[in-house]
Protein backbone atom coordinates (compact mmCIF):
# COMPACT_ATOMS: atom_id res chain seq x y z
CA UNK A 1 0.00 0.00 0.00
CA UNK A 2 0.95 3.58 -0.40
CA UNK A 3 0.82 4.52 3.16
CA UNK A 4 3.55 2.06 3.66
CA UNK A 5 5.68 3.07 1.06
CA UNK A 6 5.64 6.64 3.02
CA UNK A 7 6.17 5.53 5.94
CA UNK A 8 9.35 3.49 4.86
CA UNK A 9 10.75 6.43 3.61
CA UNK A 10 11.15 8.52 6.62
CA UNK A 11 12.33 5.73 8.40
CA UNK A 12 15.71 7.96 9.03
CA UNK A 13 13.68 10.88 10.07
CA UNK A 14 11.19 8.56 12.51
CA UNK A 15 14.50 7.49 14.20
CA UNK A 16 16.05 10.66 14.49
CA UNK A 17 12.82 11.92 16.51
CA UNK A 18 12.73 9.66 18.82
CA UNK A 19 15.94 10.06 19.55
CA UNK A 20 16.10 13.60 19.95
CA UNK A 21 16.92 15.21 23.22
CA UNK A 22 13.73 16.91 23.42
CA UNK A 23 11.86 13.11 23.36
CA UNK A 24 14.24 11.59 25.49
CA UNK A 25 13.81 14.71 28.04
CA UNK A 26 10.18 13.89 28.37
CA UNK A 27 10.40 10.57 29.24
CA UNK A 28 13.18 10.54 31.85
CA UNK A 29 11.88 13.91 33.19
CA UNK A 30 15.36 15.97 32.37
CA UNK A 31 13.97 18.13 29.68
CA UNK A 32 13.67 21.89 31.14
CA UNK A 33 10.58 23.19 31.89
CA UNK A 34 10.40 26.40 30.06
CA UNK A 35 12.04 24.40 26.75
CA UNK A 36 8.41 22.70 27.52
CA UNK A 37 7.02 25.87 27.65
CA UNK A 38 7.93 27.16 24.48
CA UNK A 39 6.93 23.99 22.99
CA UNK A 40 3.12 24.41 24.12
CA UNK A 41 2.86 27.84 23.30
CA UNK A 42 4.59 27.09 19.48
CA UNK A 43 1.72 24.43 19.31
CA UNK A 44 -0.89 26.43 20.04
CA UNK A 45 -0.17 28.52 17.43
CA UNK A 46 0.62 25.73 14.73
CA UNK A 47 -3.17 24.15 15.47
CA UNK A 48 -4.08 27.22 14.47
CA UNK A 49 -2.98 27.00 11.12
CA UNK A 50 -2.81 23.54 10.84
CA UNK A 51 -7.00 23.62 10.95
CA UNK A 52 -7.09 26.23 8.20
CA UNK A 53 -5.28 23.35 6.42
CA UNK A 54 -7.82 20.88 7.36
CA UNK A 55 -10.51 23.70 6.63
CA UNK A 56 -9.39 24.04 2.78
CA UNK A 57 -8.86 20.03 2.61
CA UNK A 58 -12.50 19.42 3.48
CA UNK A 59 -13.81 22.09 1.41
CA UNK A 60 -11.77 20.53 -1.78
CA UNK A 61 -12.56 17.03 -0.76
CA UNK A 62 -14.99 15.00 -3.25
CA UNK A 63 -16.60 12.00 -1.33
CA UNK A 64 -18.60 13.57 1.06
CA UNK A 65 -17.31 11.83 3.74
CA UNK A 66 -13.73 12.91 3.17
CA UNK A 67 -15.03 16.36 3.49
CA UNK A 68 -17.26 15.69 6.82
CA UNK A 69 -13.72 13.67 8.74
CA UNK A 70 -11.59 16.84 7.78
CA UNK A 71 -14.39 18.85 9.12
CA UNK A 72 -14.65 16.83 11.99
CA UNK A 73 -10.73 17.14 12.60
CA UNK A 74 -11.27 21.44 12.54
CA UNK A 75 -13.66 20.54 15.53
CA UNK A 76 -11.30 18.66 17.00
CA UNK A 77 -8.14 20.45 16.57
CA UNK A 78 -10.08 23.68 17.54
CA UNK A 79 -11.56 22.48 20.92
CA UNK A 80 -10.22 19.46 21.86
CA UNK A 81 -6.42 19.93 21.54
CA UNK A 82 -6.81 23.27 21.88
CA UNK A 83 -7.82 22.94 25.60
CA UNK A 84 -5.30 20.93 26.46
CA UNK A 85 -2.60 24.04 25.40
CA UNK A 86 -5.71 26.01 27.20
CA UNK A 87 -4.34 24.25 30.96
CA UNK A 88 -1.01 24.27 30.31
CA UNK A 89 -1.64 28.02 29.35
CA UNK A 90 -3.87 29.08 32.39
CA UNK A 91 -1.20 27.25 34.56
CA UNK A 92 1.95 29.05 33.22
CA UNK A 93 -0.20 32.61 33.25
CA UNK A 94 0.83 33.33 29.77
CA UNK A 95 -1.40 35.64 26.94
CA UNK A 96 -1.36 33.52 23.90
CA UNK A 97 -1.97 36.55 21.93
CA UNK A 98 1.25 38.13 22.42
CA UNK A 99 2.88 35.35 21.29
CA UNK A 100 4.56 34.75 17.88
CA UNK A 101 5.82 31.75 15.58
CA UNK A 102 9.37 30.68 15.34
CA UNK A 103 10.66 30.48 12.18
CA UNK A 104 10.21 27.20 11.80
CA UNK A 105 6.68 27.09 12.95
CA UNK A 106 6.01 29.80 10.53
CA UNK A 107 7.92 27.77 7.83
CA UNK A 108 5.99 24.76 8.34
CA UNK A 109 2.52 26.19 8.77
CA UNK A 110 2.98 28.16 5.45
CA UNK A 111 4.45 25.53 3.53
CA UNK A 112 0.97 23.33 5.28
CA UNK A 113 -1.39 26.11 3.77
CA UNK A 114 0.39 26.29 0.09
CA UNK A 115 0.07 22.90 -0.74
CA UNK A 116 -3.27 22.31 0.62
CA UNK A 117 -4.21 25.59 -1.19
CA UNK A 118 -2.62 25.44 -4.60
CA UNK A 119 -1.91 21.75 -5.33
CA UNK A 120 -4.30 18.78 -5.68
CA UNK A 121 -6.17 16.94 -2.92
CA UNK A 122 -4.07 14.12 -2.78
CA UNK A 123 -1.24 16.36 -2.27
CA UNK A 124 -2.69 18.31 0.55
CA UNK A 125 -3.61 14.91 2.16
CA UNK A 126 -0.24 13.33 1.96
CA UNK A 127 1.28 17.18 3.31
CA UNK A 128 -0.92 16.94 6.25
CA UNK A 129 -0.51 13.36 7.27
CA UNK A 130 2.97 13.57 8.62
CA UNK A 131 1.40 15.72 11.55
CA UNK A 132 -0.88 13.29 12.07
CA UNK A 133 1.06 10.11 12.15
CA UNK A 134 4.34 11.11 13.29
CA UNK A 135 2.58 12.09 16.63
CA UNK A 136 0.79 8.96 16.72
CA UNK A 137 3.40 7.05 16.73
CA UNK A 138 5.70 9.22 19.04
CA UNK A 139 3.00 9.26 21.32
CA UNK A 140 2.72 5.00 21.30
CA UNK A 141 6.26 5.41 22.58
CA UNK A 142 6.10 7.69 25.10
CA UNK A 143 3.04 5.67 26.19
CA UNK A 144 5.42 2.76 27.13
CA UNK A 145 8.01 4.75 28.70
CA UNK A 146 5.75 7.68 30.55
CA UNK A 147 7.14 10.40 32.31
CA UNK A 148 8.15 11.10 36.31
CA UNK A 149 7.29 14.86 35.28
CA UNK A 150 2.78 15.14 35.78
CA UNK A 151 2.67 17.84 33.01
CA UNK A 152 4.34 15.90 30.72
CA UNK A 153 2.42 12.88 31.14
CA UNK A 154 -0.46 14.66 30.89
CA UNK A 155 0.57 15.85 27.53
CA UNK A 156 1.99 12.24 26.86
CA UNK A 157 -1.77 10.37 27.52
CA UNK A 158 -3.45 12.71 25.12
CA UNK A 159 -1.17 12.35 22.08
CA UNK A 160 -0.96 8.38 23.09
CA UNK A 161 -4.76 7.62 23.24
CA UNK A 162 -7.20 5.55 20.83
CA UNK A 163 -9.54 7.76 20.07
CA UNK A 164 -6.79 9.90 18.71
CA UNK A 165 -5.59 6.70 16.60
CA UNK A 166 -8.61 6.19 15.40
CA UNK A 167 -8.73 9.61 13.63
CA UNK A 168 -5.03 9.07 12.05
CA UNK A 169 -5.82 6.00 10.50
CA UNK A 170 -8.98 7.33 8.94
CA UNK A 171 -6.77 9.71 7.24
CA UNK A 172 -4.56 7.00 5.98
CA UNK A 173 -7.41 5.26 4.71
CA UNK A 174 -8.20 8.36 2.52
CA UNK A 175 -4.07 8.11 1.29
CA UNK A 176 -4.56 4.94 -0.08
CA UNK A 177 -7.89 5.32 -1.94
CA UNK A 178 -6.32 7.15 -4.53
CA UNK A 179 -5.38 6.06 -8.02
CA UNK A 180 -1.82 7.23 -8.45
CA UNK A 181 0.00 7.69 -11.38
CA UNK A 182 3.86 7.38 -10.34
CA UNK A 183 4.39 10.96 -11.43
CA UNK A 184 1.26 11.51 -8.88
CA UNK A 185 3.19 8.98 -6.50
CA UNK A 186 6.64 10.92 -6.61
CA UNK A 187 4.81 14.28 -5.33
CA UNK A 188 2.97 12.85 -2.83
CA UNK A 189 6.16 10.82 -1.38
CA UNK A 190 8.47 14.33 -2.05
CA UNK A 191 5.13 16.30 0.34
CA UNK A 192 5.21 13.30 2.82
CA UNK A 193 8.91 13.38 2.85
CA UNK A 194 9.09 17.52 3.43
CA UNK A 195 6.12 17.38 6.07
CA UNK A 196 7.96 15.02 8.36
CA UNK A 197 11.51 16.97 8.24
CA UNK A 198 9.11 19.55 9.51
CA UNK A 199 8.20 17.26 12.25
CA UNK A 200 11.61 16.46 13.30
CA UNK A 201 12.57 20.64 13.02
CA UNK A 202 9.49 21.44 15.06
CA UNK A 203 11.12 19.36 17.60
CA UNK A 204 14.26 20.25 17.44
CA UNK A 205 12.94 23.90 17.01
CA UNK A 206 11.49 24.04 21.03
CA UNK A 207 14.48 22.29 22.20
CA UNK A 208 16.81 25.40 21.24
CA UNK A 209 14.14 27.47 21.88
CA UNK A 210 14.55 28.94 18.03
CA UNK A 211 13.71 33.02 17.74
CA UNK A 212 14.10 35.06 14.65
CA UNK A 213 17.27 37.19 14.88
CA UNK A 214 15.25 40.29 14.66
CA UNK A 215 11.49 41.07 16.10
CA UNK A 216 8.74 41.80 14.31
Amino acid sequence: MLSDELWDSISDIYSAILSHPFIRGLTDGSLEEIKFQYYIIQDFLYLREFSKSLAILSAKAERQEDSLLFATHVSHVLEVERSLHQYFISLWKIDPSKAKPSPTNLLYTSYLLSVVYSRPFYEGVSAVLPCYWIYMEVGKELLKKSSPNPLYRRWIETYGGEEYEKGVKSVIKILNSFRLTEEQKEAVKKHFRLASMFEYMFWDMAYKMEKFPFDF
